[in-house]
C-alpha cells in the first residue's frame, strides 16, 4: 500500500451489505429474542416484498413473494412464543418496544439494515441478490437452531426447530433457482 492516503484514487469496497452481524448478545431475556426474533422476520418480509419488484424472472418473483408469505408465518409463530413466554398477548406494534433502544427497527435476518440491503440490491443482478439472500436464510437458519436449543423441552423450542427447517427449505429453493441463473 505506497502512497497512503496520497495515493487513493476515489476507489471504494464493493460488496454485500454486511451480514452474519446481529443483535444477540448472549444477555437477552427469552422475550427479548422472541421480540427481536419477530423484528428480523417483519424486516425480512419487508426486503422480499420489495425485492420481489426487482426482476421480471418469473421464478424469482414467485419465490420472493413466497418469503414474504413465509416471514409472516414465521412472525406468527414467534408471536406465539412470546406469549407462551411472558403469558402476555403483546400485539405486533408492541414488540419494538421490548427492545433496547439501541437496536434499529430496520433490521432484518442476517442483522442487517432492511434500507442498505435494498439500496445494494437496486443495482445487482438476480444471481447477486440470490446469493445474497442465501447468507441471509444461512443466518436465519443458524440462528433457529441456536434458539431451538435454548428453549428445548417446550413449545418455544419446537416451534423454533420447525422454523429452522423452513428455513432449510427456503435455501434448497434459493440454491435451486440460483443453480439455474449459473
Amino acid at each position: 500500500m505506497s502512497g497512503g492516503i496520497n495515493a487513493w484514487k476515489g476507489a471504494r469496497a464493493e460488496g454485500v451489505p454486511e451480514s452474519g452481524m446481529a443483535y444477540f448478545s448472549g444477555s437477552e431475556s427469552p422475550e427479548e429474542l422472541a421480540a427481536l426474533a419477530w423484528l428480523l422476520e417483519d424486516g425480512s418480509r419487508k426486503f422480499y416484498s420489495e425485492v420481489s419488484t426487482l426482476t421480471n424472472d418469473g421464478d424469482a418473483v414467485s419465490l420472493f413473494k413466497d418469503l414474504v408469505t413465509a416471514e409472516e408465518h414465521h412472525k406468527e409463530s414467534i408471536l406465539k412464543v412470546y406469549q407462551e413466554l411472558t403469558g402476555s398477548k403483546a400485539v405486533p406494534e408492541d414488540m419494538g418496544e421490548l427492545i433496547s433502544s439501541e437496536t434499529p427497527g430496520d433490521m432484518m435476518e442476517g442483522g442487517i439494515s432492511v434500507t442498505e440491503a435494498l439500496e445494494w440490491a437496486q443495482e445487482k443482478s438476480l444471481k447477486e441478490i440470490l446469493e445474497f439472500t442465501i447468507s441471509l436464510e444461512a443466518n436465519a437458519y443458524d440462528l433457529y437452531i441456536k434458539m431451538g436449543r435454548k428453549f428445548v423441552d417446550s413449545n418455544a423450542g419446537k416451534i423454533f426447530d420447525l422454523l429452522s427447517e423452513e428455513e432449510r427449505m427456503h435455501l434448497e429453493r434459493m440454491a435451486g433457482l440460483l443453480e439455474k441463473e449459473i
